[in-house]
């Protein structure tokens, strides 16, 4: 159960806050990884300037990326692609526009969120990322598609879960993701008076359908997550329970909680 300030809907931001012993407020961001906090698809990215066979530029069929990306990993390395070059590369990708910013504000209340990644790329790209970012101690935990390197050094991928979700691919539905954590946590008595959703995919907008009214889904303006979630507020109104705040730069979600954080019970 979240507490709020009572009357005004907001929660107790600054209520013990050095008082000695209290624990500080804290709530919940959760981040995608893919033209989210990096500007690219990571996916694309290891393979730009590589032609892929006919059989391999073909989409995969509905739900199967995942499958689809291992096949072309195995051939990046047949082709002598080997741990370097991929990490090299994804520490390469640029940043999406404000999220710089938005990790400084991070950082700087970091007693007051908890950061955790959900992402369907994998754990050596977002790890190498963040770590050349300098920003993997931002995260206390990442979930993402299990990856390493084999006695042939081929990066070799596998699916996270499986799950029953008719909307999400079948090695992830960041929906149970999220509300197996929340569920984690709860049993650790932490508990989250609002939890913050920061996104672009169609995966991203099944997990926001779980966000209640004391939530915030930051989408990115435009992107699929966006038009979903504009779809259901338009089919639906009232379906889609937490406040929505579309950004272009991440330096608006970095300014949204900032003047969260000025509103004084």
């Amino acid at each position: 159960m979240r507490r709020c300030c009572e009357g005004v809907g907001l929660p107790c931001l600054f209520k013990g806050v050095g008082t000695a012993g209290a624990r500080p407020p804290r709530f919940l961001l959760v981040f995608d990884f893919d033209e989210t906090i990096v500007d690219e698809n990571s996916d694309d990215s290891v393979l730009r300037g590589r032609a892929l066979p006919e059989e391999l530029r073909q989409s995969p069929r509905e739900g199967s990326y995942n499958e689809h990306m291992r096949r072309v990993l195995a051939f990046l390395g047949e082709q002598g692609v080997r741990a370097a070059d991929f990490r090299a590369v994804y520490e390469s990708i640029p940043l999406s526009p404000g999220v710089a910013e938005l990790f400084q504000f991070l950082s700087k209340h970091h007693e007051l969120f908890e950061v955790v990644l959900i992402s369907d790329a994998n754990t050596f790209g977002i790890e190498a990322k963040l770590r050349a970012a300098g920003v993997r101690s931002l995260f206390r935990k990442i979930f993402s598609n299990p990856a390493g390197f084999d006695r042939r050094g081929f990066l070799t991928l596998g699916p996270y879960h499986s799950h029953k979700c008719l909307q999400c691919p079948a090695n992830m539905c960041k929906r149970k993701i999220l509300t197996e954590y929340l569920a984690e946590r709860a049993q650790e008595e932490v508990e989250f008076q609002r939890v913050f959703y920061v996104g672009d995919g169609a995966n991203d907008f099944c997990p926001s359908g779980t966000l209640t009214a004391a939530d915030v889904a930051f989408p990115r303006k435009g992107y699929p997550m966006h038009r979903m979630i504009q779809e259901i507020q338009e089919k639906q109104p009232g379906a889609f329970q937490a406040a929505v705040v579309p950004w272009e730069s991440a330096t608006e979600v970095a300014r949204y909680l900032q003047e969260l954080l000025k509103r004084k019970c």
